[in-house]
């Protein structure tokens, strides 16, 4: 069993994916979200999807470096990751604007005081004014703040985000054929929109590398952070501390941050750069793909069976990877499962239109590349080559 399983939680979903095989798929069975008829003004020319999602057991993270370090602006990060979890899976299916979210915040009051829902709700409006400069509309709702303290250790931080949108400007993954090839944006680097360095950990994965980077003096001082019930053996096992400097590179440049920094880097949005795409290269892109839950193996669930996607031209995985990787001894499949990997959008196009889509995203200061191609197969398959490995899954 590994490590993540001990610690209660599925990389897969796998009894998620039981739990909801028999609900509606709605109208594009391949497509990133789940497409249903527009109920809500009747218009067969228009379509209804509502997306639910959060920043997960990040937030334990952010409530670790708060309390170490007093720095409440970490909570807006965690603001991002919850719109961005629910954003950018909205991207994938073509929808970029006239969005509505509205934002779940359970917290447990003896912990957490107005000073960090306040960072929450402040950070959420803020990274949407950001957004509306980019062409990105979304309007915040408001939402439901609840005291559960009998519920909840700490905090979490959940939303929803809907839209209504017309169907000749979707993107269903219907069209991800053998032959195309796929072209990766990097959740790494800094893009021109960024403030500071994303490390490219975004929004999964977290509970392994909580435990599995930081030492045991959270355990000890922190019983708030975890699950009391899990084997000691699971908890808090790694070599690191919040403050502890880090050195990473950036074309041969040299900085420093922290293992907190890291950790928390908050969700890049590839909204700026998909809202181009969409408006001015829609008939180049045959699918997309956010490797969130699931990492670079996502893909198996939205292409079609007949086809085998290689991925032999990933980015080379960045700093926290490398870290968190050191630091569990997980072996490459598994890291590939469960987390990004430095690689977060994969756009499935044509070849001759390759060029024009990394074009796109490196303007924004995003790094694009060809990382793979789909072939045509007997049974659907996906092939990860490193550059000391082969992965089949």
């Amino acid at each position: 069993m590994s490590l993540y399983s001990k610690r209660g939680v599925s990389a897969q979903k796998e009894e998620v994916h039981t739990a909801t095989k028999h609900l509606d798929k709605g109208l594009y069975p391949r497509a990133f979200c789940r497409i249903y008829p527009d109920v809500l003004c009747g218009d067969e020319q228009w379509v209804n999807v509502m997306h639910a999602d959060g920043a997960g057991t990040k937030s334990i993270l952010a409530y670790l470096y708060w309390k170490e370090t007093g720095d409440v602006s970490v909570w807006k990060g965690i603001a991002q990751d919850a719109i961005v979890m629910n954003l950018d899976d909205l991207l994938c299916v073509g929808i970029c604007d006239n969005l509505l979210f509205s934002s779940t915040i359970d917290r447990n009051k003896k912990l957490i005081p107005a000073e960090v829902l306040e960072a929450v709700i402040t950070g959420t409006q803020d990274f949407f004014d950001k957004m509306k400069t980019f062409g990105v509309r979304i309007t915040y709702m408001g939402g439901e703040t609840a005291d559960v303290g009998d519920v909840v250790r700490t905090i979490t931080v959940n939303g929803t985000m809907t839209s209504r949108w017309p169907k000749s400007k979707l993107v269903t993954n219907e069209n991800i054929k053998a032959g195309n090839v796929i072209v990766g944006l990097a959740g790494f680097g800094k893009a021109d929109y960024e403030d500071e360095y994303n490390s490219g950990i975004a929004s999964n994965g977290l509970t392994s590398a909580r435990h599995d980077m930081l030492q045991k003096f959270y355990s000890e001082n922190f019983h708030e952070s975890f699950d009391n019930s899990l084997d000691e053996s699971v908890v808090y096992i790694g070599p690191h501390r919040l403050r502890e400097n880090v050195q990473y590179s950036i074309r041969n440049d040299k900085f420093s941050t922290t293992i907190g920094k890291l950790l928390l880097s908050p969700t890049r949005t590839f909204a700026p750069i998909v809202k181009e795409l969409l408006q001015n290269h829609f008939e180049k892109i045959n699918g997309m793909i956010h490797c969130s839950g699931g990492g670079q193996t996502k893909c198996l669930k939205y292409v079609p069976d007949n086809v085998r996607i290689v991925k032999d031209n990933l980015f080379e995985p960045p700093v926290i990877f490398k870290l968190i990787q050191n630091a569990s001894k997980s072996d490459d499949k598994e890291m590939y499962q469960v987390f990004n990997m430095g690689t977060r959008l994969e756009i499935y196009t044509n070849e001759k239109d390759v060029e024009s889509i990394i074009s796109v995203g490196r303007s924004f200061g995003v790094d694009a590349q060809v990382i793979g191609r789909a072939e045509e197969s007997d049974r659907k398959e996906l092939i990860i080559k490193t550059s000391t490995a082969q992965i089949n899954f």
